[in-house]
């Protein structure tokens, strides 16, 4: 088996607005297990930011230690990465946001990687509203280390092997909720309509924005007893919205009767359409998602969707009050004023 792909493409591949088409937007061969989920999110990413017509140059991706971690090789592999060390993705990704805030940031993890070694520094990323989507491949395994469980593993579910995991998980959702993020939803990789309409929007956020993506492992977390599992997140899936997404270039239209549709416009002026499914619902009411969630979680359900959004959300470049230009591009004497700036700061702190 060859990991290399060819060069030559289709000449009728449609292309977007700038020129490249799908083909320009992938990466190398995956060598994850046939059949996992990771790989049908990276095909999420992949065609949303196609659809975007995004400069593959103007991503950075980072990501940490893990089969999800080891994904962004296999999508845009014209962009900038850093992959870095276990549970540490969100704090070198913060560095990068600060010293060039002109690059669109994804931050790719597991819940391995963001809920145990690196659960601090998910906490943080959010709280301080990083400019980035940070995207969790959730599989409640450690695939790596032949199938362990993993901190968002569900009270009661069995492994491979037989036994029961006898500890009560970590939503990253509803954390992220609770911590201030202000772009907040959840998808299953088997939902390709869904799951791309969904980074779209995240990606065009600006602040924190956190999807948590339901990935089955096929090889070790796929079989009965399993709550992560391809049968059991379909036959447990409380579908809360099907969202479009709708950039602000384009006429904004809608083929149902008035009030079957919710529009949330960002920052960018792009339009979020969300579709109710799971009754009414303000997805500007951090509140009730967190309700909604342990409402739903109690009954065993798995909530998809768009949960949370804060359109006029700043980011932590309005928090520090940093310059616009990126700071990668100041010169020595902008970037060291001198002593008598610094006297200046000093005693404005006393």
């Amino acid at each position: 088996m060859t990991y290399l792909k060819p060069h030559f493409r289709n000449p009728a591949l449609p292309a977007n607005a700038l020129g490249y088409t799908r083909r320009d937007y992938e990466g190398a061969v995956s060598t994850l297990c046939a059949g996992c989920g990771h790989d049908s999110i990276s095909a999420a990413i992949v065609q949303a930011c196609f659809e975007l017509d995004l400069p593959p140059h103007r991503l950075a991706k980072l990501s940490g230690i893990g089969c999800s971690s080891k994904t962004p090789t296999y999508f845009l592999g014209a962009s900038h990465g850093f992959n870095s060390v276990h549970g540490r993705m969100p704090s070198v990704l913060t560095g990068a946001n600060l010293a060039n805030r002109e690059l669109v940031y994804l931050g790719v993890s597991g819940d391995g990687d963001s809920a145990s070694i690196g659960l601090g520094q998910f906490v943080h990323a959010m709280r301080r509203g990083v400019n980035m989507l940070y995207i969790v491949e959730n599989n409640g395994v450690y695939g790596l280390t032949k199938g362990q469980f993993s901190a968002t593993a569900d009270k009661g579910s069995k492994s491979k092997k037989g036994a029961v995991n006898p500890d009560d998980p970590i939503d990253l959702v509803s954390l992220a909720l609770q911590m201030g993020a202000t772009f907040v939803g959840r998808s299953f990789s088997g939902d390709k309509a869904q799951l791309v309409p969904l980074i779209k929007a995240a990606l065009r956020h600006r602040g924190a924005a956190f999807l948590d993506v339901l990935s089955p492992c096929v090889t070790f977390n796929n079989h009965a007893g399993s709550t992560k599992s391809y049968d059991h997140v379909r036959e447990h899936n409380a579908v809360f919205n099907r969202p479009d997404f709708v950039p602000h270039r384009e006429e904004i239209t809608a083929e149902t009767a008035p009030g079957d549709v919710a529009e949330v416009t960002l920052h960018d002026g792009s339009v979020v359409r969300l579709r109710p499914v799971a009754g009414d619902h303000d997805v500007h009411d951090r509140i009730a998602a967190m309700n909604h969630l342990a409402e739903r979680q109690a009954e065993g359900e798995i909530v998809t969707g768009l949960l949370y959004v804060d359109p006029e959300a700043g980011d932590l470049h309005d928090r520090l009050n940093t310059v616009d230009t990126p700071l990668n591009r100041l010169n020595d004497a902008e970037l060291c004023p001198g002593a008598a700036a610094l006297v200046k700061v000093n005693a404005a702190l006393r």
